[in-house]
């Protein structure tokens, strides 16, 4: 029975095709099984490139193109374009099959034949040669074929190799990019995920080439899972996987692994892709995490679309953490009562008055969440010799005494009121956890790694029994937007060999990920596993127009130009859900949605707005974590609002944490600024943020 194909690419199209057009397409090929059978409506060209490519009619004035097999029943949908687009793009275009990877390919062969001859008269001027330093046989081995070849031999400046990137095969442009950017041949062998090198592949057989490759191709069987296809095309087309993602998706590990990455790499699309494949193995429950409610909804709406099975996706716990930790701590306890952040602060804060401490009661709240919990410290003995790894101010001997009062004060004053913080239900789930002798979960895949406190971590390392493929750990340092730090080394996590790093980002413009990347060169972030993370190697392949930079007198004067800014988005084609403003508080958040409102354009606060709604979505920089828009505002970035002094302790109490506090807040800019794929606008009044010294003038 026929199989049909779709190129990813055309999700992208059908998305932006009219409501007619998209009906019309699901109605032809939810019939395509009987029209193949019966050898119907699909015509041969006479005039096409490659002899496979047939067209379809949807209606008088469009048509598909389709690749269909020599041998075998899979077609492949590639395009559907208004009729004599259609004719003309089979005239251009040419599919193949890899013969290092085996995965299909296509190619506009027209504009390469019209192409080369420019670059070879422009070559002949200059005796430099972009690949003059890598052998026909390398290139041959990552997979160039002749005709790219000629072409990577005419070259002589990258800015052409990009400028190519439209018409060349992509697995051979990612080859020859990656040769550009300075990878070994080894190095990008490794990123372009193949099985194994050197394999032999019938580079005649299409169906077997569409089968290999998944990250490209999507197979439905049936009109039930086309309609679903077709139902969500944006959203199916961004949970494909890169073939070096897919790699590290499916492999086998002995024990817990990570893959980090910065923004855009597509940590999160893995650690659904293997949540999907270890669920699939039947192993055992599978736990998909993160530390917000938020966040956790999202996971769970990615799964919904990738996982069409409901035997599979029953297999599979979406919750975060502290969801866990309650849920294992009411099994045994029932519910507790939560203390809330007023109250502990006004707790500390009578006890630093009757003891007459030397400490703020943010530094003791700091200092009992950071060094005592974390380090699971027990006893005034055990304080007395901690590490207190990532606080600054030293103490001595009588400081921590006095220090060590005011916790078991704090302690005791939750008992009486039979109050608990989060971190210590998540104390108490862990202990539980920890007597059981069958764990909950056979897997447990994490996201959004590094905003995770050590407690939580001890809490996840108990949820699941040590063994092979255990924990799976997706994050980027880059990207904390909180205060917890950890060592996986001094929780029980060893990942030690079995660490995978994503450098290609598939969301946002060169322009922006190198403004945004140029806010950290030069911090010292921590890897988590006691080492240094670098931002070394990110790269993205999509080019787009710079940052765009704006300084107002007052706040009035940023709001209006921030409306002007948002209503050229709109005129220009733009949809309003597809636009997202960032602020440092809810306060300007919120006055930029008056704002908006105000001057006709829809707008609601992100923590309202539902998907359907086509609004503009305004909201904090931490609620920005995990989305992404065409095109961001990050608003009222002043030298008093970012950084807001009230999230900055003073040098002068603890210098280290000082230090902590400005990096986590330069990295919470870098996460709201890297949410915009296509346009960044930036704003302030007054004077600029000191995290803008350097690229305002």
């Amino acid at each position: 029975m026929p199989t049909l194909g779709i190129d990813k690419e055309f999700l992208r199209d059908f998305g932006r095709l009219e409501r007619s057009v998209q009906d019309r397409v699901t109605e032809v090929f939810a019939k395509f099984e009987q029209a193949t059978y019966a050898g119907l409506h699909l015509e041969k060209l006479s005039n096409a490139r490659d002899d496979r490519f047939r067209t379809i009619r949807i209606d008088r004035f469009w048509r598909g193109v389709v690749l269909a097999p020599d041998t075998g029943d899979v077609y492949t949908l590639l395009k559907v374009l208004p009729h004599d687009d259609a004719y003309t793009w089979a005239e251009r275009h040419r599919a193949s099959v890899n013969a290092a990877t085996g995965r299909i390919e296509i190619r506009d062969s027209a504009a390469i034949e019209v192409t080369l001859p420019e670059l070879v008269v422009a070559s002949d001027r200059t005796p430099r040669r972009l690949f003059g330093h890598v052998s026909d046989g390398d290139l041959l081995r990552l997979g160039v074929d002749e005709q790219t070849l000629t072409f990577a031999r005419a070259l002589t400046d990258v800015v052409q190799l990009e400028a190519s990137r439209a018409f060349l095969p992509q697995n051979q442009w990612d080859a020859l990019y990656g040769l550009a950017a300075g990878l070994t041949p080894e190095e990008v062998w490794a990123e372009l995920g193949a099985p194994s090198e050197g394999g032999a592949y019938d580079t005649d057989d299409i169906a077997a080439a569409v089968a290999r490759t998944p990250e490209r191709v999507v197979l439905v069987e049936g009109p039930g899972e086309l309609m679903e296809v077709f139902r969500h095309p944006f959203a199916l087309w961004k949970i494909y996987l890169h073939p070096a993602q897919y790699q590290v998706a499916h492999a086998a590990f002995s024990g817990p692994a990570r893959v980090t990455g910065g923004p855009g790499t597509g940590k999160t699309v893995v650690a659904l892709h293997r949540a999907h494949h270890l669920a699939t193995q039947g192993a055992g429950p599978v736990l998909v995490t993160t530390f917000t409610s938020t966040l956790s909804t999202s996971l769970e709406a990615g799964l919904r679309l990738l996982i069409d099975s409901a035997q599979v996706r029953d297999r599979i716990d979406v919750r975060h953490v502290d969801q866990l930790s309650y849920q294992i701590f009411a099994e045994h306890h029932g519910r507790a009562a939560i203390l809330r952040d007023k109250e502990e602060r006004d707790i500390w804060r009578r006890i630093v008055k009757r003891l007459d401490l030397p400490f703020t009661e943010t530094f003791l709240a700091e200092e009992w969440r950071h060094a005592i919990l974390a380090q699971q410290v027990t006893s005034a003995a055990e304080y007395l010799t901690a590490k207190r790894a990532g606080r600054g101010r030293r103490l001595g001997t009588r400081q921590k005494a006095q220090l060590w009062q005011a916790v078991w004060e704090f302690q005791e004053e939750l008992k009486r009121r039979n109050v608990w913080t989060h971190e210590m239900i998540c104390v108490e789930a862990t202990r539980l956890l920890c007597e059981r002798p069958v764990k909950p979960y056979r897997h447990v895949i994490v996201d959004e790694a590094q905003d995770l406190h050590p407690v939580q971590w001890r809490l996840l390392r108990a949820a699941v029994a040590e063994g092979s493929d255990d924990m799976f750990i997706a994050g980027d340092s880059h990207q904390r937007i909180y205060n917890s730090r950890v060592s996986f080394r001094e929780i029980g996590i060893n990942v030690t060999g079995r660490s995978a790093r994503l450098t290609i980002n598939y969301r946002t413009t060169a322009e922006i990920l190198g403004w945004s990347l140029g806010m950290l060169r030069g911090e010292p972030i921590d890897d988590m596993d006691g080492g240094l993370d670098t931002v070394a190697g990110y790269r993205s392949q999509v080019h787009g127009l710079p940052p765009e930079l704006r300084g107002f007198r007052v706040l009035k004067d940023e709001l209006d130009a921030l409306a002007r800014q948002v209503r050229k988005w709109i005129d220009a084609g733009i949809e309003p859900a597809e636009i997202g403003i960032a602020a440092r508080s809810n306060m300007l958040a919120d006055s930029a949605i008056v704002m908006l409102t105000g001057t006709g354009v829809p707008a609601r606060s992100l923590a309202k707005a539902s998907d359907a709604e086509d609004v503009v979505r305004a909201g904090t920089m931490h609620r920005m974590k995990g989305l992404e828009f065409r095109c961001i505002a990050v608003i009222g970035v002043g030298e008093h609002q970012v950084p807001p002094s009230s999230a900055v302790t003073p040098a002068e109490e603890d210098e280290l944490t000082h230090a902590q506090d400005l990096q986590r807040e330069r990295c919470l800019l870098f996460v709201a600024c890297t949410r915009a794929r296509e346009h960044l606008y930036v704003s302030w009044h007054a004077a600029p943020s000191e995290f803008l010294t350097g690229f305002v003038t």
